[in-house]
């Protein structure tokens, strides 16, 4: 190896002469190789890191889907769940037909107004027939500021979901308690889009459908809904009228309409929204009633 080290350094003292010679200008001394070996180098080319604002601004797209569209595609997926969930109790309690089993029928009719994809709902329905036996319960429970809470639920092992429940609910504040589900009354609610209606308006379709009461809210959007209550033989009949008058229904369904709304002051409101979302993050929780009441 030293042998062949000191033929290179002889090549290249000799190139260096030579090139040296050939490239002296004219009429100028010729230039003069270096005196000794010259020592062979490997060369790396090292690109500078530019860490100017400008060039980093292309990062900010990657920000702008973790802190903005990962959590719109989280809260897509989980409803999603929930749905899928509700397909599979419906299901079970009425069969795969939604021609014959009305359940399943409004619960199709939610998937489609929250744009789930059609292989999604298919996929659901047939897991539904060959998943495994699971029963509905309800859980009964008080949170921040005494607001009531029932959660229901759809599972094939009562005693893992019953820990996961109490768990959420010592954590954030929140703790079982028998007796809520008497200050909620089950009602049949159908929902309707509410733009470019009116309060007076939406009281006059409530009382030529038979509804009982109209409730305005707005959706994730911020798009405003009217809720229509009706006693639950009447939930068809509600339904038909509003669509009749052409109002266009996001969906049908029985749900739990609390007796009494619960004013919450800033905190307690905001730690009763880490409780629900806390419990919605359970995977056997399929809904969430509650009687808190929140200033539009």
């Amino acid at each position: 190896m030293a042998a062949v080290l000191r033929n290179l350094r002889t090549l290249r003292s000799s190139a260096l002469h030579l090139t040296a010679e050939k490239f002296s200008a004219p009429g100028r001394p010729p230039l003069q190789p270096l005196a000794g070996p010259v020592e062979l180098a490997w060369r790396t080319w090292v690109r500078g890191l530019l860490l100017s604002s400008v060039v980093c601004a292309g990062h900010n797209k990657w920000s702008k889907v973790k802190h903005i569209k990962g959590p719109k595609d989280e809260a897509r997926a989980k409803m999603f769940m929930k749905l899928a969930m509700l397909i599979k109790l419906a299901v079970k309690e009425g069969g795969p037909n939604p021609e014959l089993n009305i359940n399943l029928a409004q619960v199709l009719e939610q998937c489609r107004s929250n744009n789930m994809p059609k292989a999604s709902v298919e996929t659901a329905i047939k897991h539904a027939e060959k998943s495994k036996p699971a029963s509905q319960h309800m859980f009964e429970a008080r949170g921040p500021g005494g607001c009531l809470l029932l959660i229901q639920v759809l599972t094939d092992n009562i005693s893992r979901t019953h820990q996961d429940i109490k768990r959420a609910l010592n954590k954030n504040g929140g703790a079982l308690s028998d007796g809520a589900r008497h200050n909620f009354d089950k009602r049949g609610v159908v929902v309707v889009q509410g733009l470019n209606v009116s309060t007076e308006r939406a009281l006059e379709l409530a009382i030529e459908a038979g509804a009982e009461d109209v409730q305005e809210s707005s959706d994730d959007e911020e798009q405003p809904l009217l809720q229509y209550i009706c006693d639950t033989t009447e939930l068809q009949k509600v339904r038909a009228s509003l669509e009749s008058q052409g109002l266009k229904v996001n969906s049908a369904g029985l749900n739990f309409v609390p007796r009494v709304l619960l004013p919450l002051d800033r905190q307690q409101l905001d730690a009763a929204s880490t409780l629900v979302e806390a419990l919605n993050d359970c995977a056997d929780v399929v809904q969430i009633w509650d009687n808190i009441h929140v200033d539009s």
